[in-house]
C-alpha cells in the first residue's frame, strides 16, 4: 500500500527519485504514470494499473461518461522504469498537465501514488481540510 507524503526536487529534466517507502511497494515492477484528477499525476505498478484499467473497462463504451474517462486515463498513460538510482522520468505531456516545474510532492494514495506541484498540493489539502475539517 502506498502511504506517506514526500517533498522532492527534480534531479534532471523531468526526473525524480521514487521515495524509498514507495519503492518498497514497486519491487522492481514497471511503473505506469497517468493523468490523475485535480491536476496531479497518478503512479501505479503495472499490476495496479491493470486492475484500475479493468474497472474502467467494465463499463460499456456506449456510455458517454465511460468513453470520456477512458480517453482521459489512457491517452496520457506511459510506462516508466526506475534506473539504478531509483529515478524515473516524467514525460513532458504529464509535466505540463500537472504544472510540475521545481518543487514536487509525492503522496501515497493507497493503491497508487500521486505526484503534485507543491503549491497545488498545499492548496488542495487546505481545501480538503476546509471541507472535511481537521
Amino acid at each position: 500500500m502506498f502511504l506517506g507524503q514526500y517533498q522532492l526536487k527534480f534531479t534532471g529534466k523531468g526526473r525524480i527519485i521514487l521515495p524509498k517507502k514507495l519503492r518498497s511497494e514497486v519491487l522492481g515492477a514497471k511503473l505506469i504514470l497517468s493523468r490523475g484528477f485535480e491536476g496531479c499525476i497518478w503512479g501505479f505498478t503495472e499490476l495496479g494499473f491493470e486492475e484500475e484499467a479493468k474497472r474502467q473497462l467494465e463499463v460499456s463504451a456506449t456510455e458517454e461518461r465511460a468513453r470520456m474517462l477512458r480517453r482521459y486515463l489512457f491517452s496520457a498513460s506511459v510506462a516508466a522504469e526506475l534506473d539504478l538510482q531509483n529515478r524515473f522520468v516524467i514525460p513532458q505531456v504529464l509535466l505540463d498537465y500537472a504544472k510540475l516545474k521545481k518543487d514536487v510532492v509525492v503522496i501515497g494514495a493507497g493503491d497508487h501514488f500521486e505526484i503534485w506541484d507543491e503549491y497545488l498540493w498545499d492548496k488542495h489539502i487546505r481545501e480538503v481540510e476546509k471541507e472535511y475539517g481537521r
